[in-house]
């Protein structure tokens, strides 16, 4: 038996719908066993799923196949969880803030943001 990849990924919560799983299959974000997944690829269990999404890789065996949307609880024990804990928030960067209305970013102030996300100048 077997269920689709996007279908599952929805079903067990790593994504809030099942149009985002869909799209991020499409978009290369969802690998099934070390191969890239198409949104109709079926999986089993036993199969590795990796899913970039939200700014981190998600690493997950599947145990048990869901078809339909269920319950927290539940949606986590079709699942292992061999994912990578995300950053410390003092490690993630913080995106630059403009005031509304302040238009385009000078030269200058381009450069600045650059530096404080550590890009090196071009």
């Amino acid at each position: 038996m077997s269920a689709r990849v996007d279908s599952w990924i929805w079903a067990v919560r790593l994504t809030k719908t099942r149009s985002q799983a869909a799209a991020a299959c499409r978009a290369g974000h969802v690998k099934v066993n070390g191969e890239r997944a198409k949104p109709a690829q079926p999986v089993k269990p036993g199969d590795e799923v990796r899913l970039f999404h939200g700014g981190r890789e998600r690493i997950v065996e599947v145990k048990e196949l869901l078809t339909k949307r269920v319950g927290p609880p539940v949606a986590a024990t079709a699942y292992v969880d061999n994912s990578p804990p995300p950053p410390p928030r003092e490690h993630v960067a913080l995106a630059g803030v403009r005031d509304r209305g302040a238009g385009r970013p000078t030269k200058r102030e381009r450069r600045e943001l650059d530096q404080l996300r550590g890009h090196r100048p071009v």
